[in-house]
């Protein structure tokens, strides 16, 4: 049974699962990027008219679409995928063996505190709508995350980052300046 939830991105929609979509923790596949996409299910997503970008998390699944398409049109095209998936494959989409571990960042105890923070107090939340924010860097007072699902583009992304998680990181981490969104 796949469930639909509406996220402040008017282009993205959250498909929740009972069954465990990824178990590599959150990742996003964007359309510019699809010829390094080796997983099967994500590559034909991404080829469905409209689609820009997904983001797979354990129990759900963001679709981010362009203009050209109705969610009318192509809300059944995902369900119908997933609901396919689930029926020839006892498998998770993603698992975590395929998932890129490349999180070079220097891992000092300022660094594992912002960490800290996004995980268990900002995570949660953006998860809620269908998103992710993801760590890149910290330097000089300043972090620098990624947001991605239906944060990415989304129009209230900055108000949320500035008001929500910029508060939140200078509140519990004191080296924290300001956070930026970044690439």
């Amino acid at each position: 049974m796949i469930q639909i939830e509406k996220t402040p991105n008017p282009d993205s929609l959250k498909f929740l699962s009972e069954r465990l979509i990824s178990t590599a923790g959150t990742e996003e596949f964007k359309k510019e990027q699809i010829n390094e996409v080796s997983i099967p299910f994500v590559k034909e997503l991404l080829n469905f008219k409209g689609v820009e970008l997904i983001l797979l998390s354990d129990k759900f699944l963001s679709v981010k679409k362009n203009k050209e398409i109705s969610w009318d049109e192509l809300k059944p095209m995902v369900i119908s995928h997933l609901n396919d998936y689930f029926e020839k494959n006892s498998e998770p989409i993603l698992k975590k063996y395929e998932k890129n571990l490349n999180n070079g960042n220097n891992n000092s105890e300022t660094v594992n505190k912002i960490i800290e923070v996004l995980d268990t107090k900002i995570r949660p939340a953006v998860a809620r709508d269908g998103g992710d924010i993801k760590f890149k860097s910290f330097e000089n007072g300043v972090v620098k995350v990624q947001l991605q699902g239906s944060c990415s583009g989304c129009p209230s992304s900055l108000m949320t980052l500035k008001q929500g998680v910029q508060n939140l990181l200078k509140h519990y981490v004191k080296e924290v300046n300001s956070v930026e969104a970044t690439q």
